[in-house]
Formats: structure tokens, C-alpha cells, sequence
């Protein structure tokens, strides 16, 4: 296990580093590897995946992939990108079972009045979201924009009460914010969080960071709210059906979510026993800092990578 950590801290460290991206992506055996993560570059390979988990029960979460922006012009193509991906949507009859997944760096929260800004391009998807009857989900970044985010988030909420957000169980003020954003209508995937943080705000063991998954979704669990249990853990799913069973809570007012290519057949398990199944499905061109961050995520991501490159 120390090896892995110390893996998956270099994994880390590689998901912002351009220099390293355009080298590895040159690869001719990366792109193969890739799809296993991810639906596709191009909208139509979303759109399929879509039809596919639909027909299996499984509902779908899309991420157009980008993580940051350096012009409001680039917001507004991320912008365009949502509103054609709803479009279709529509078109296609698929609204039922799709909602979308936002980052707010890629909306331009990074910019000078990053705030107005992310809030603005925000907005206008969700517009289109609501006129659809679906939703989006905000999702959460490293520490430092976890305030910043949760501002935007709460501003949304006013117009849109059922927008979702992300909140991470290794930051020790996670608690804090499920009591504070499980109002009624809210919807919170909480899941255990996906960067390198310090140990002055962060969790740093297994253990820990596992414990305090278990109280956050206690807290949402007796709050208003949807929970949305972002996990692809074994015991975590065992231990959630178990406390919403105790709860009393019916199936219809929480739901559990995984990433596309994770644990298929859990996934596909879960929804054949009633629960709610949604999946995380991820597409576009800019794919690299959310592919490295799922083979940080797990030994047996790391070793299927590592294996494709030395075609085995």
C-alpha cells in the first residue's frame, strides 16, 4: 500500500502538468486505455452511451471535460457545449434519465470576476436544464475553491432549489457543510474526493477518511435532501443500504452513483435491485487531469494502465 500512495501521489501531481499530458497522449496504446474511462471525444459517443446504460435502468450524470479556462470566450464554448449536449437530450428523448455535471473553472470561476462569471455561464445551463425537466450538478474542485464553489452553488439554488453539488468526506469541514446544504429539494453526491490535499484540512488515512464518509451521510440521510452516495467501496455501499434501510427512507429519495467504466456490474447489480444507479459519464477532448485522477484512485486502475503500455 505504501507503494500505491506514493503512486498515486506522483498520479496527482501528473494530472496538471500540460507538458506531461502531450506526451503521454502521443502514445498510440493511451487513447485504447482511455476508453475505458471515458464515453468518447465527441458528443455522439455520450449520446450512445446514454441509450446504452437507459436500457439497462441506469440513469446518466455528463461531464463535457475541461477543468479550467484562461478567456470568457473558452467559458462560453464549455457553455455550448452543455446546451447542445441538452439539446440532444431532448431530441432524443433522453431527458427522463440524464442530468448534467458542471465545473465551475471550466465556467470561468478562475477568471477576474471568476464568481459573476461561473455564476452567469452556470445559470444559463441550468436554465435550459429546468425548461427539460433535469437538473445539474456542481461539481467540487481541490480545497481552495471549495468556498468559492459552494457560494455560486447557493446562489443557483435560489432559482433552481434541486441543483446538486459535490462534497468530499476527506475534508474535515465536510459535516459542517452536509448540515448546512441539506435543505429541502437539495441534492449532495458525497463522495470521498479525488485530490491531493494537506493534512492541515484533509484526512489523510484510509480510516478516516472512510469515517467520516459514514457520518456525512448520516447527516444527509437525516436532513431533507437527496443523498447521492458517490462511491465505488464495497463496505460503503453495503453500510448506506443498511442506514437508509434503518431510516425508513423508500428507495425513491436517494440514489447511488459511480463513475462510467468503474465497477460495471455493481452498477448494473444495484439497479437490477431497485436502487437508483446513476452514472458519472465523461466526454470530450480534454480528458487528461480527470484520467489520471482515476488511476490515482484505485491499485488495479494503476495496474491496467500499466499493463496496456507494455501490451500485456
Amino acid at each position: 500500500m505504501a507503494v500505491f500512495a506514493i503512486a498515486r501521489g506522483i498520479l496527482l501531481w501528473a494530472a496538471d502538468r500540460k507538458t506531461l499530458k502531450k506526451l503521454v497522449v502521443k502514445m498510440p496504446v493511451t487513447k485504447s486505455v482511455v476508453k475505458r474511462f471515458i464515453s468518447g471525444e465527441k458528443l455522439d459517443d455520450a449520446i450512445g452511451v446514454i441509450k446504452d446504460l437507459k436500457a439497462k435502468g441506469i440513469k446518466t450524470t455528463i461531464d463535457f471535460l475541461g477543468e479550467f479556462t484562461d478567456t470568457v470566450d473558452q467559458a462560453y464554448v464549455v457553455r455550448d457545449a452543455y446546451l447542445e449536449l441538452l439539446q440532444r437530450v431532448k431530441d432524443e428523448g433522453l431527458a427522463d434519465s440524464v442530468e448534467v455535471s458542471i465545473k465551475l473553472t471550466a465556467l470561468g470561476l478562475g477568471l477576474p470576476n471568476g464568481q459573476e462569471i461561473a455564476y452567469s455561464v452556470a445559470e444559463s445551463i441550468l436554465k435550459v436544464a429546468d425548461e427539460l425537466g433535469t437538473t445539474a450538478t456542481v461539481d467540487m474542485e481541490d480545497h481552495t475553491a471549495t468556498d468559492v464553489t459552494l457560494a455560486v452553488v447557493k446562489r443557483l439554488r435560489e432559482k433552481y432549489p434541486r441543483t446538486g453539488t459535490v462534497l468530499q468526506s476527506y475534508l474535515y469541514r465536510t459535516v459542517d457543510d452536509c448540515k448546512e446544504f441539506n435543505g429541502k429539494e437539495s441534492r449532495i453526491r458525497l463522495c470521498k474526493g479525488a485530490y491531493k490535499e494537506p493534512a492541515s484540512v484533509a484526512y489523510q488515512s484510509r480510516d478516516d477518511i472512510d469515517s467520516s464518509y459514514l457520518k456525512c451521510l448520516q447527516v444527509l440521510i437525516e436532513g431533507e435532501g437527496r443523498p447521492m452516495v458517490a462511491s465505488h467501496d464495497p463496505k460503503i455501499i453495503e453500510a448506506a443500504k443498511k442506514a437508509f434501510e434503518e431510516s425508513g427512507r423508500s428507495r425513491d429519495t436517494f440514489e447511488f452513483q459511480m463513475l462510467y467504466g468503474i465497477r460495471q456490474d455493481a452498477q448494473l447489480e444495484l439497479a437490477n435491485a431497485g436502487y437508483n444507479m446513476t452514472v458519472y459519464v465523461p466526454y470530450g477532448v480534454d480528458w487528461w487531469g480527470y484520467f489520471v485522477r482515476r488511476l490515482a484512485e484505485k491499485p488495479a486502475n494503476l495496474k491496467f494502465f500499466i499493463r496496456a503500455l507494455f501490451g500485456k
